[in-house]
């Protein structure tokens, strides 16, 4: 029994070396093969698209800033509520501001006061002028009616004087008729020295109108001034109630009650839910082919189901880095080349509305540029 079986084990050997032979060569084949054809489909996808995993969903932030400062009255929000434009968020304490505006007001009817009394001052002047324009007419045509008096009274005193030579009339009735002369002249010089007195108050009346005119123009000036201020009190009193500027999601609000805020600070932000699009940095090296317009299929990680379309819509001026704090200064030395990024935005084309109010700023985003 041993002498026959013997023979037949060196042809099991046999058999089994030639069938491993054969399975080798074809197991390296197939993975030749397959590797081939994934390889060359990689290469042909690479020649006609770019993609990318550096990129993020981007979304307009309103900065909510306080404009006056101020203690924290009361929050009307809550952290991620949505809210409409105009919507109420922060009440400062506005105690100071009402004070201001009351100050303003009063102010400002002190002004107007002042105002009215230049004008009533003016007004008076104005009537003062007129009486003394008359007192000086009528000064005028009393001394016209002197000059005639005088007139008469000199050729009586002429006629007296040749008849007394003549002793045709007594002394006593020529120093009559030289009294009269005399006396005619002195009316007539109190009438002009009262014209002149009348003159002269007539200018000092013009001067004064004239300064009443000046002193309501300054009024006028400063009531505006005031009025400016008023309108001013109530811009800074609005301002104690900071609204919402756009329709949006509030972030996290670090602000709390008896808090002080400067003028100018940013509190937090508004992310608006109607603007989506996608920053997408490309190396510079990928940008070649790329153009504006060209389809995209966008993979969003928090949607790995989902299938989303996007457009090329713009190239940024300028690499991340230029945009940096510090940006690179290759001419300071130590020049080591690094390849740099490009960001890229790409609009949402046709994007689910359902969808849309799920997607959040900041969300991992993998892009796909068709080149075709």
């Amino acid at each position: 029994m041993e002498n026959n079986k013997t023979p037949e084990q060196p042809d099991v050997f046999a058999e089994q070396k030639k069938k491993n032979n054969i399975v080798f060569p074809i197991i390296l084949a197939a993975v030749i093969l397959i590797g081939g054809f994934f390889g060359y489909r990689t290469y042909s996808f690479s020649q006609t698209h770019e993609e990318t995993d550096d990129a993020q969903i981007a979304s307009n932030m309103s900065p909510v800033i306080s404009k006056i400062s101020g203690y924290v009255a009361e929050v009307k929000v809550k952290d991620n509520q949505f809210v409409k434009k105009g919507d109420t968020l922060i009440i400062l304490d506005n105690r100071d501001q009402k004070m201001a505006l009351e100050s303003a007001l009063a102010a400002l009817g002190t002004a107007r006061s002042n105002v009215s009394t230049a004008q009533a001052s003016t007004a008076a002047a104005s009537r003062n002028i007129n009486s003394a324009n008359a007192a000086i007419t009528t000064a005028n045509a009393q001394i016209e009616a002197a000059k005639v008096n005088v007139w008469k009274t000199t050729q009586d005193l002429n006629r007296y004087a040749n008849l007394v030579k003549d002793h045709t009339i007594t002394q006593q009735q020529y120093e009559t008729a030289l009294a009269a002369k005399q006396s005619a002249d002195r009316q007539l010089q109190v009438l002009i020295d009262q014209r002149n007195q009348a003159a002269q108050q007539t200018g000092i009346v013009t001067s004064q109108t004239a300064a009443s005119s000046e002193q309501i123009g300054v009024a006028s000036s400063v009531a505006k001034q005031r009025e400016v201020d008023v309108e001013n009190a109530k811009l800074n009193l609005s301002y104690t109630i900071i609204t919402a500027p756009e329709d949006g999601y509030v972030s996290k609000i670090p602000t709390q009650k008896g808090q002080f805020l400067q003028a100018g600070s940013q509190l937090f932000s508004l992310v608006r839910d109607n603007s989506l699009w996608i920053i997408a940095n490309y190396k510079e090296t990928q940008i070649s082919k790329m153009v504006e317009g060209q389809k995209v299929d966008v993979e969003i990680d928090a949607f790995p189901d989902h299938k989303f379309e996007g457009v090329v819509s713009s190239f940024s001026p300028a690499t991340g880095s230029s945009f940096s704090i510090l940006p690179p200064d290759n001419a300071s030395g130590n020049f080591v080349k690094v390849v740099q990024r490009l960001p890229v935005r790409i609009d949402f084309v046709k994007l689910d509305p359902t969808v849309a109010k799920k997607l959040r700023a900041g969300m991992n985003v993998k892009t796909t540029v068709n080149l075709k």
